[in-house]
């Protein structure tokens, strides 16, 4: 079964940044989709950025691109998305998110993955 488990959310100023990461374990095989999610009051869940681990492609929103960085170590099982220029519109909760198929329609949309950590709250401030 996979686990998934997010930290490093927390409340920063407007200009900012953070780096959120995401302790994976459970998988049998190495090559498969990851992702960010996050979901703000009364919205719905978006794709953030992802990343097919094995190969190594990214896929990032448009509202985040040359801002937000998706990487992985692998000999730590970890996920990051490091997180710069942050503006108050980046405050919501983020999901990390994984799916074992080996090829996605689309890696930016939620009903892709079957794995989802419990979530890390970001708050970005004016």
């Amino acid at each position: 079964q996979v686990q998934l488990v997010e930290s490093g959310g927390g409340s920063v100023q407007a200009g900012g940044s953070l780096r959120l990461s995401c302790a994976a374990s459970g998988y049998t095989s190495s090559r498969y989709y990851m992702g960010w999610f996050r979901q703000a009051p009364g919205k719905e869940r978006e794709g953030v950025a992802a990343i097919y681990i094995g190969g190594g492609s990214t896929s990032y929103a448009d509202s985040v691109k040359g801002r937000f960085t998706i990487s992985q170590d692998n000999s730590k099982n970890t996920l990051y998305l490091q997180m710069n220029s942050l503006k108050p519109e980046d405050t919501a909760m983020y999901y990390c998110a994984a799916e074992t198929r080996s090829w996605l329609f689309n890696p930016l949309r939620r009903v892709e993955y079957n794995y989802w950590g419990q979530g890390t709250q970001v708050t970005v401030s004016s």
